[in-house]
């Protein structure tokens, strides 16, 4: 593609000596696995001072199964999300996240910074498998080929290039630049690196070393499997390029490959079968045949547009819409929808033709319109998926998109090699700075609901999320509209109702918010089949009768929501510190060791148990639960604390010291940490060390008020 010779024989000397000096620099992997990750940072580097967004709220801060390393085996016990009819068995997205938690606590930089690497890493993965798979898709490379040919240089120039754009592509920006949207990514580099493991096994000389290199292929394929569901359409790829395009693998081979994928798949099938089984809503829209012909259309025409074209990028997109069906004038404002259909023909129409024309770049073009179409089927609306299109579900499928348009390029003239390179550059920066641009919508929630509104990604969800930070904090009026606006459309939403009877009880409206507390509890048990988390209803309306001084009534509230959700720590919790209040610590003691005895990982109920073994005066059993406490968060100092506290006044001061040092470890930049071990000292007699300790927190201080006069 940069051939020297074509720059003709009139060029200067040097001129030449300077382009194959390019060219050379340009044909080491080094180099271009460097200009992959610095260009890959740079045009994410925005995001990385984002805060936490959306499910991050849940995923990567409240989540219980990311507090300790202690929880990665658990991890595989449960769905994503504990509370939801969401099926996502995505245990290695967890890991990551106890990994990320482990090192950067609940700071978000560490975080993003984890999502940014992994879509760096699986640039650079994608790369080096391109550049092995495209040979075999070449009918001009032979199997004995040196791939320091002229036309294998142009192969892995093209593989390079493919995963350059795929990586700057905007189009990923809710996988990277979102913190909970980095599965796509760990199934991507983990698939990946499972390919070329593979292909790495089937290199190897001996025996053993193959197993051992197949092994690994497997280990790293059920990691893949293990971080998002959309991985299995990696067997379907991998499969597809064995027995149709790969040449040098027998007969005997490719069934191997075939049985190895149905087994490496049953094992995960089994994995899935851990977490209790989740039946969910059944499906919500009942679309005919020719809908979903015509739904698929559309994502294609979308999806086809934004891999060309990705202007309007944001959450919650929609190729359908009933609302637009209303009148003649809401019909207008839906033309655009329409007409992605055309382009969704279009765009398959040319995939057709191009795998159907011959030239070199044909069997690449096939290659490219399998790999999309394999990633497209999932994401298509074949399925009852929920939503009708999302920018994220393209991580996968852009691969075949971009390798077709490769495919297209590598048939034209080697006059326009040149050319096309120049166009590569232009598309690489261009599509850098709208990435750049599109993480500065996620650096917090409130910009990010706001500009995902004014996009036209209107919905439910959204409007809510954003009402809740505007209630957060103080503006009430403006949440309750958009809540009202939420039940104008969705008059039967629990969210919504739920969220704006707070705001009107906030605004001292007590008898309408009471009103629709009562309500939402009231039919919490038909609403639950359609939505999650209706249990809120009920836990709101006995916080508000506990607020009237009423505990019988929230506790009978409560009674009956915990044998309607028995699951559900909040509700125990809470009818946990009223039963204390009315009963004792003994009766409390019997909810609470219940929910621990079932749930061993949940660092709030073994907290609870501590606090109420204490109060009972049982110190070993305190001592026991509160430290079994400290291993689920590796973080938290406030079991440690309690265990100090506990040991000062049994006078076991060396004890209460070793807790309150390992509190003190965790918490480096709280200053009450220091004070709190410093009163040890003190009673230990070490009142140098004691002052010591005083002396930093009153340094600490000074730094801080430094920073706040500095801002």
């Amino acid at each position: 593609m940069l051939s020297a010779d074509s720059s003709g024989q009139n060029n200067p000397p040097s001129r030449l000596s300077l382009a194959a000096r390019c060219v050379g620099y340009l044909d080491k992997n080094w180099l271009r696995v460097l200009l992959l990750v610095l260009i890959g940072v740079a045009v994410r580097s925005t995001a990385l001072t984002g805060q936490l967004v959306w499910d991050d709220q849940y995923l990567a801060r409240d989540n219980p199964f990311i507090k300790s390393p202690l929880l990665i085996l658990e991890a595989f016990r449960h769905h994503l999300f504990l509370d939801s009819f969401s099926g996502h068995y995505r245990p290695v997205q967890n890991i990551s996240f106890i990994i990320d938690y482990f090192f950067w606590n609940t700071d978000t930089y560490g975080f993003h910074l984890t999502n940014v690497l992994l879509h760096v890493a699986s640039g650079v993965a994608l790369y080096f498998l391109l550049k092995k798979l495209l040979i075999s898709v070449d009918p001009q490379q032979s199997d004995s080929a040196p791939t320091s040919t002229r036309g294998a240089f142009d192969l892995s120039l093209i593989a390079w290039f493919v995963a350059l754009l795929w990586t700057v592509h905007p189009v990923h920006s809710a996988t990277v630049d979102y913190i909970s949207g980095r599965a796509d990514s760990l199934s991507f580099v983990f698939a990946c690196v499972a390919w070329l493991l593979a292909l790495r096994a089937r290199a190897s000389a001996t025996g053993i070393t193959r197993s051992l290199w197949y092994g690994a292929a497997a280990l790293f394929a059920l990691l893949a499997f293990c971080s998002r569901e959309i991985a299995c359409v990696w067997v379907a790829i991998y499969l597809a390029h064995i027995l149709f395009f790969d040449k040098r693998l027998s007969n005997r081979g490719k069934i191997l490959t075939v049985v190895c994928s149905v087994a490496l798949l049953a094992v995960y099938g089994g994995l899935r079968r851990l977490p209790e089984q989740r039946s969910g809503p059944g499906p919500t829209s009942a679309w005919t045949a020719p809908t979903r012909a015509v739904l698929m259309l559309r994502a294609v025409g979308d999806y086809s547009r934004l891999m060309i074209f990705p202007s309007n990028l944001h959450m919650e997109r929609s190729v359908v819409d009933g609302r637009n069906y209303g009148s003649t004038r809401s019909w207008r404002h839906s033309v655009a929808t329409e007409y992605l259909s055309i382009l969704g023909l279009a765009a398959v129409a040319a995939l057709v033709a191009g795998s159907c024309r011959k030239g070199r770049g044909q069997q690449l073009r096939v290659s490219g319109a399998a790999w999309f179409l394999f990633g497209y089927l999932p994401i298509s609306n074949l399925f009852e998926l929920n939503a009708s299109v999302a920018e994220h579900w393209l991580y996968l499928p852009s691969v075949g998109f971009l390798l077709f348009l490769a495919g297209c390029a590598l048939d034209l003239p080697p006059r326009f090699r040149s050319g096309l390179v120049a166009v590569s550059c232009l598309a690489v920066v261009g599509f850098g700075a709208r990435s750049v641009v599109r993480s500065g919508d996620w650096l917090t929630a409130e910009i990010f609901y706001e500009r995902t509104i004014a996009a036209g990604g209107t919905s439910a969800r959204v409007s809510v999320n954003l009402g809740i930070i505007y209630s957060g904090r103080g503006e009430y009026a403006k949440a309750e509209a958009l809540f009202r606006d939420v039940l104008k459309m969705m008059p039967d939403y629990p969210v919504a109702k739920n969220n704006l009877a707070d705001v009107l009880f906030r605004q001292g409206k007590k008898e309408e918010a009471e009103a629709l507390f009562s309500a939402s509890s009231a039919t919490s048990v038909e609403t639950r089949k359609e939505y999650p988390r209706t249990w809120i209803a009920a836990l709101n309306l006995a916080r508000l009768r506990n607020s009237e001084d009423d505990d019988a009534a929230a506790l009978a509230i409560l009674e009956k929501a915990r044998v309607d959700y028995p699951r559900i720590w909040e509700i125990i919790s809470l009818e946990s510190e009223l039963v204390r209040r009315t009963e004792g610590p003994e009766a409390a003691l019997r909810l609470v060791q219940n929910f621990a005895r079932d749930n061993w990982w949940h660092y709030g109920a073994a907290m609870a148990v501590g606090r109420l073994l204490a109060e009972k005066g049982d110190v070993d059993g305190a001592d026991a639960a509160l430290r079994h406490a400290s291993w689920l968060d590796v973080h938290d100092a406030e079991a440690l604390n309690l265990i100090a506290s506990m040991r000062v006044r049994q006078n076991q001061l060396q004890q209460a010291y070793d807790s309150q040092r390992r509190a003190v470890a965790r918490q480096p930049d709280q200053p009450r940490q220091y004070l709190l071990l410093s009163d040890i000292l003190e009673r230990m007699g070490r009142s140098d060390e004691a002052r010591a300790m005083v002396a930093r927190v009153e340094r600490m201080q000074a730094m801080a008020q430094a920073e706040t006069v500095a801002n």
